[in-house]
């Protein structure tokens, strides 16, 4: 049997204990078409073959980014792998120039690209990056050259001896990937992780997120980030069939077509997921509406392990017939669990996805390390709801005197490229700061309570917790974004970005004008007065100095795309200050 020591490794031990006829699936022209484990492996050979006759050395840089996951990824993921070069993965939605600085840092020598946006981005800027020496595509794009070329120049395997060599030569120590963090601040790091990094975190996670040879699961996570990433190495693992959604529009589609028992998600989809679900449920009337909401009700008191007491269990296994199947059969009926990570989940969204028998388990960590830190566990009573779950095998977690949490373990990286300022800045001797404050419960679960960047002091010498305000506010309906602000000001206050499509929704309810456009929607006082009673019900949660006092509703929808948000959905807190300037000042009244 193979040892898996490197990322490569992955799928060649899965054809050997595996062998699966449907590795890799993806979508073409409405049709799933899939790749078996020795066709995977046939094609990533060819790739790297290929490569060496374009002159790819040992630790030379190679770009892949993509729009959507798909199976050309993995296969060039392994051919460049395998052959001691890096792959290079970039966020498909960041700004062009953040295109040239990483190509440039990276002094990547080829860019594989998914689509003509991407492509149209890399034209606008490759002149820019002097090693770049070409471009290849995954779509089929007239005039431009497609990564088939590849496959097809690898066809003759004459030089596999010196791919072997190659491979022989790749050790765990040995770099396999920069990954560029999408940075809140400043430009993108370029994080270095090893094979042994990646690997050992893989087969840490294997004991908490229990699945079987055979399951099926649905990727849409962006595989550029290394939570998406680590699972995909970890389900080759298994032998699970891997089916890449089509896009995020398409996945409650996708869910029902694949039907498959795991996935992973971040805590946003879950939202939208819920939010759909309950608008449903208030369409309903007569006693089809009052069972929806009594088993919503009772899902919101869920615990795991039948914490509850019999009676619970009973009422619960009804509202699951009644009410919580055809959520089920919603995300296709199969699904055993979620894996949920990239942010902190509300624990209302734990407790009735867990009520419906749709488990999700919330894990932390941080591309620099590899990535899980922690995560909870269904079996061996290793899921506690509000926690981020234990720390996993052969990590070792600190808690700091000023509460941030301090990571050892073979999964923190080797450091930032180029930067060894940059990365002795977030070490202290093998220990990594990861920006975030946390505790032990009494337990032994860790939960995360804030970012140390983000904590701030109010003028009267007050600390505030953004994060913590920012998660309970956004459980309303009302509110699909959340900015705390208040800095070195007398108070804390909110710019908030209204979940316009319910918006809609309550005021064609409720007969509300709210105008034509978006501008005039966040003028509306009906609204402004609506969204203060969502604030002052959560406010009550806090404490005097805590609470937010005044907030301003902004038009625009945040996203990664107009700045808002990195592409892993966290807040861009600078740009999004700078961007709401006027309204910043009529809250504290500057310049009145």
């Amino acid at each position: 049997m193979i040892t898996i020591t490197r990322l490569f490794d992955f799928p060649y031990y899965q054809l050997e204990k595996h062998n699966l006829s449907k590795s890799l699936i993806t979508k073409h022209n409405g049709e799933w078409v899939a790749t078996s484990s020795k066709e995977y492996i046939d094609q990533a050979k060819s790739i790297s073959r290929a490569l060496l006759r374009l002159g790819v050395q040992k630790n030379d840089k190679i770009a892949v980014i993509t729009s959507n996951n798909r199976t050309e990824w993995n296969i060039m993921d392994i051919g460049i792998l395998q052959i001691g070069a890096q792959n290079v993965p970039i966020y498909p939605t960041i700004s062009e120039e953040d295109y040239a600085y990483i190509l440039n840092h990276s002094e990547s020598k080829f860019v594989f690209a998914s689509c003509e946006d991407v492509l149209d981005k890399l034209n606008k800027i490759k002149d820019q990056v002097p090693t770049l020496q070409d471009v290849y595509t995954f779509d089929d794009i007239k005039g431009e050259k497609n990564w088939k070329e590849l496959l097809d120049l690898g066809a003759d395997d004459s030089n596999q001896d010196e791919v072997q060599k190659r491979m022989d030569a790749v050790e765990p120590s040995d770099l396999a990937t920069l990954i560029y963090t999408s940075g809140t601040t400043g430009r993108p790091k370029g994080v270095m992780l090893t094979h042994n990094n990646v690997v050992s975190n893989v087969l840490s996670s294997e004991e908490r997120v229990p699945m079987e040879a055979g399951d099926s699961c649905l990727s849409f996570l962006p595989c550029c980030h290394i939570f998406e990433r680590m699972i995909l190495y970890l389900y080759q693992y298994y032998g699970i069939s891997i089916h890449f959604a089509e896009a995020i529009d398409k996945i409650k589609d996708n869910l029902v077509e694949v039907q498959p028992n795991v996935m992973t998600v971040v805590p946003r989809l879950l939202e939208k997921v819920y939010d759909g679900i309950i608008a449903k449920g208030g369409e309903l009337s007569g006693i089809k509406k009052m069972l929806f909401f009594w088993a919503v009700e009772l899902g919101l008191k869920f615990e795991p392990y039948q914490v509850n007491g019999w009676w619970y269990e009973k009422r619960l296994a009804i509202a699951r017939k009644l009410i919580f199947s055809k959520w089920q059969q919603a995300l296709g009926g199969n699904l055993k669990v979620m894996v949920s990570g990239s942010a902190a989940l509300q624990p209302r969204l734990a407790r009735v996805f867990g009520a419906a028998g749709i488990p999700v388990m919330e894990g932390y960590g941080l591309t620099e390390t590899s990535p899980v830190i922690a995560v909870n566990d269904q079996n061996n009573r290793g899921w506690k709801i509000g926690t981020v779950g234990r720390v996993l095998g052969g990590v070792e977690v600190k808690i700091a005197e000023d509460g941030e949490i301090l990571c050892k373990g073979p999964n923190v990286m080797v450091g930032y490229y180029k930067d060894p300022e940059k990365t002795a800045s977030v070490m202290t001797g093998d220990y990594f700061h990861t920006g975030d404050i946390g505790e032990w419960d009494e337990d032994g679960f860790l939960k995360i309570t804030d970012r140390k960047k983000e904590m701030f002091k109010t003028s009267g010498g007050k600390y505030v917790a953004p994060q913590l305000l920012e998660n309970e506010m956004k459980q309303s309906r009302f509110i699909e974004q959340i900015m705390v602000i208040g800095e070195g000001e007398k108070m804390p206050a909110a710019f908030i970005q209204p979940n316009f499509a319910f918006v809609e929704e309550w005021a064609r309810r409720h007969d509300v004008n709210l105008g034509n456009t978006h501008i005039e929607w966040v003028q509306n006082q009906q609204l402004i007065d609506r969204i203060q009673e969502e604030v002052d019900t959560f406010n009550e949660r806090f404490g005097k100095w805590e609470k937010i006092k005044k907030f301003e509703l902004t038009p625009d929808v945040w996203s990664s795309e107009s700045g808002h948000l990195t592409p892993t959905m966290k807040l861009k807190r600078k740009i999004i200050k700078a961007k709401y300037k006027e309204l910043f000042d009529k809250i504290y009244q500057k310049n009145y």
